[in-house]
Parts: structure tokens; C-alpha cells; sequence
């Protein structure tokens, strides 16, 4: 049983589609408080029903921060949503903090180091190289911190190696004291079974396509650049290569379906690896709530 105290920010993790909004909302309908979003995605506009944002009916049943508030043509960084995450740690409401991006739990917990942003050119001859280029001229302690197979990760650490002339690793051993130390949350993570996420995410994404993604992605064709930050969002370039009547809707569907359970097993791998100091609920239980405790009184 997990005690949920009303003074205390409750952090949220867990793989894409595990059920971690839902959990948020019961929490702030017992208890109040603001759902802040910490998924890299979650951030930017456009992409709305693919990054499953929160819809009308969720808004309307509590106060959610940091949804599609950055342009989706605008880069984004976990120093970004630090800054931008910050005030709600000195607000008028208890903070729900809610996302699967491992990296912005670890920094809001473990400090983050303010490191020179990259520029334009560096940027461009970046995205232009391929994965094994980027990751050869990585040291190995570096290498040893990230997911090797996550493009966005690898490229980061490439891009700060040729910006600064030192590796990720090493910035990452400056690293100041976190805006909030894990001991001062109530940190939850939820674990979900290979086969029962399977399902769900199969089954979300034709959500997805019944409540509109296809015509969310025919509005961002125009605008498609498969550079952006945001086109990162799974799903996206499935669709927009069947829009440009590169593959069927079919195929569309399948390979987002394939992309979003790749990304949950990484997601998995990352939160079993690094959450070993949080409460772990099983995700695929009838009712996870059950296994909270709401407290009436503040944490002594």
C-alpha cells in the first residue's frame, strides 16, 4: 500500500500507454492538486491525439501544465522543461507530475547540468548523419549512460561532444543539486506486462485513428519536416508517408504499432534500471488506485 499525502508532489512514471494519466486524475480528485506533464512529446502543439494530450473531458475534470505549450517546429530540451517545471514546485497547488521520459524524472530528482546549447550548423550536420556514425565518435562512459538505440539520446551526446570538446559523461559529473530530491516525492512507477501493454497500445493507437489522427496528421503535412523534435511523436512519420502515398493506411498502422511497443520496451528497460528506489505498481491490476492509501492529514 502506498500512502498518498496531500502535502507532498507525487511523481508518476511508467511506459506509453500504461494508464499513468488515469492514475493522476483519481489522485486529484481525492486530493486535488495540478497534473504537470513531464513527457518529452506531451510538449509540443499539433500532435495532440498521437501524443495522447489530455482531451476536453480530462481537462475539464482537473487543471493539467506544460501540454502542447512549444511550437512544434521549436526545439526542446530537459533543461527547458526544468525551467519551465520549476514554478510549480513553489505553487499554490500540490504537483502531480505526470510522463514516460525517464530523463526528465532523473533530472528533476538528480540535477542537471547547464550545458552550452547547440548551434544551428552543428544541429543540421547532425541530423544528417547516421546512427552508427554518431555513435562511433562517443567515449565509452557516455555510451555506458544512454540508450544507444535512441536516436535523440545519441545525437545529444554527439552534438555536446563537438560543441564543448567534452563528453556527456563528463558534463554529467558536474551535475548540481536537483530542484527535487526523490526523497521529498511520493515517486511511483508503473510496470507493465510485455503481453498487457502489447495489447493496449495496439488497441490505443486505433483509438487514435477513429478519433482523428489521420486528419491531424493531413493538417501537419504542409508544415512536415522530419527534423523537428516533434516529428518524433510515434506515429507521425507512418502516417505522413501514407499521406505522401508512400505506404497503405494498413501499413501506416502496423509499423507505428511496432514503433510505440519498441519504444515501451526501452521505456521498461530504462525504469526497471534506474527506478529501483521508487514504489512499483503493477500496471495491469483491475484498479491501481486499490493499492494507494489517501491520507487526510500532511506528512509529519
Amino acid at each position: 500500500m502506498i500512502t498518498i499525502y496531500p502535502d507532498m508532489p507525487v511523481l508518476i512514471a511508467g511506459p506509453t500507454a500504461s494508464g499513468k494519466s488515469a492514475l493522476a486524475l483519481r489522485i486529484v480528485q481525492e486530493q486535488g492538486g495540478v497534473i504537470v506533464n513531464a513527457d518529452a512529446l506531451q510538449v509540443f502543439d499539433g500532435w495532440r491525439i498521437l501524443t495522447a494530450r489530455p482531451d476536453d473531458a480530462d481537462l475539464a475534470l482537473a487543471e493539467h501544465a506544460l501540454y502542447g505549450h512549444v511550437p512544434f517546429d521549436a526545439d526542446y530540451s530537459v533543461g527547458h522543461w526544468l525551467r519551465d517545471v520549476a514554478p510549480f514546485l513553489q505553487g499554490r497547488k500540490r504537483p502531480i507530475i505526470v510522463g514516460g521520459t525517464g530523463l526528465n524524472f532523473n533530472a528533476l530528482t538528480n540535477g542537471l547540468v547547464d550545458i552550452p546549447a547547440t548551434p544551428a550548423t552543428l544541429r543540421q550536420q547532425a541530423n544528417a548523419l547516421p546512427l552508427p556514425a554518431l555513435l562511433t565518435d562517443l567515449d565509452a562512459d557516455t555510451k555506458a549512460r544512454i540508450d544507444t538505440q535512441n536516436r535523440m539520446r545519441v545525437q545529444r551526446a554527439w552534438e555536446v561532444l563537438q560543441n564543448t570538446g567534452r563528453s556527456l559523461a563528463s558534463w554529467q559529473d558536474t551535475t548540481p543539486p536537483p530542484l527535487l530530491p526523490l526523497a521529498q516525492t511520493i515517486a511511483i512507477t508503473l510496470d507493465a506486462p510485455k503481453d498487457w501493454l502489447n495489447a493496449r497500445i495496439e488497441k490505443r493507437f486505433d483509438l487514435m485513428l477513429q478519433h482523428g489522427a489521420l486528419d491531424e496528421a493531413r493538417v501537419m503535412l504542409p508544415r512536415w519536416d522530419s527534423g523537428h523534435q516533434s516529428a518524433k511523436a510515434i506515429g507521425a512519420p507512418e502516417l505522413i508517408a501514407h499521406l505522401k502515398g508512400e505506404i497503405s493506411l494498413q501499413d501506416a498502422r502496423a509499423a507505428a504499432i511496432i514503433a510505440s511497443r519498441q519504444y515501451a520496451k526501452r521505456q521498461r528497460t530504462w525504469f526497471r534500471s534506474r527506478h529501483k528506489a521508487w514504489a512499483h505498481i503493477d500496471a495491469s491490476q483491475p484498479d491501481i488506485s486499490a493499492t494507494l492509501r489517501f491520507a487526510d492529514q500532511p506528512m509529519d
